[in-house]
């Protein structure tokens, strides 16, 4: 074979490699701005309800919302909400490289606020759940399996940063970050589901216990981890037919999240949060 021939040949390896990082990237990216759009929707919306006293907009949007007499239960949801918009705001930043390799220690000190959070937060869902009955058992069960990984996640990163095995810390907060985003992934998926469908999504029911229900209360974090586990897997094989697989997957993904995103932004964050603040 002649060396123009061979000049000519595709870098297979370097491709497949430049593939799976550039669609890790985009995923990421819309991810991120996804996440912020939620935490201002957080903001705006039930921040905007609760300083004008109108809890009933909570209860409207929520099937354990505000409950006469119980403040325990009421100040763990209020509690929920705030951790919640703060989650949706340093999570995201962990994994941004500037800041990474900038600003190590706001990076240090917004991780620790983030595990933190992630505990309590995880802790307060499961005595929503068992303390106020008003899911359906599966999604009981999904809630509490989220809330637990989301802990046991959370300690194996924090154990990995002392331990300053740094490279193991970053995939487990990475696998933190997808249990963690589970209520934000069901959204999306709603969405998603919701455009796929035309807005008449079979199996959806009032008390989130219909079928879809079911299956999406576990495939909103399970599926994110499953696709974050392949792209380790295919970055650590050579393979160059796994890597623009995982590429491909991932790619789709990145798809589907944006539509959610943008669906539920146009459609959903953006009208409530503009009639919350009409209500101030």
């Amino acid at each position: 074979m002649s060396d123009a021939v061979m000049a000519r040949a595709p870098d297979w390896g370097a491709n497949s490699r430049a593939a799976l990082k550039g669609s890790g990237v985009a995923w990421f990216a819309v991810a991120l701005i996804g996440q912020f759009l939620f935490a201002l929707y957080i903001l705006g919306f039930y921040g905007g309800t609760a300083l004008a006293a109108n809890w009933q907009a909570w209860n409207d949007r929520l099937i354990n919302g505000f409950v006469d007499g119980d403040v325990a239960g009421n100040f763990a949801l209020v509690s929920h909400m705030a951790l919640a918009l703060i989650m949706n705001v340093a999570g995201p930043l962990q994994f941004v490289p500037a800041v990474r390799k900038r600003a190590r220690t706001f990076h240090r000190w917004t991780g620790r606020i983030y595990i933190t959070t992630a505990f309590v937060i995880s802790i307060g869902a499961l005595y929503m759940v068992n303390a106020r009955p008003g899911l359906g058992a599966f999604n009981s069960a999904a809630i509490q399996i989220d809330a637990l990984l989301i802990m046991l996640f959370a300690g194996i990163t924090l154990r990995f940063a002392l331990k300053r095995q740094f490279a193991q810390h970053h995939r487990w907060a990475l696998r933190t970050f997808m249990v963690v985003s589970g209520v934000w992934f069901m959204r999306v998926g709603y969405t998603v589901l919701g455009i796929a469908f035309q807005g008449d999504i079979p199996g959806v029911t009032s008390d989130l216990n219909g079928p879809t229900d079911i299956i999406l209360g576990y495939a909103c974090y399970l599926l994110p981890l499953a696709v974050l586990e392949l792209y380790f897997l295919a970055t650590d094989n050579k393979n160059a037919a796994l890597k623009f697989f995982t590429a491909g997957a991932v790619g789709l993904s990145t798809i589907a999240t944006a539509a959610g995103i943008i669906g539920l932004t146009l459609f959903s964050w953006l009208p409530k949060v503009q009639g919350a603040l009409a209500g101030l």
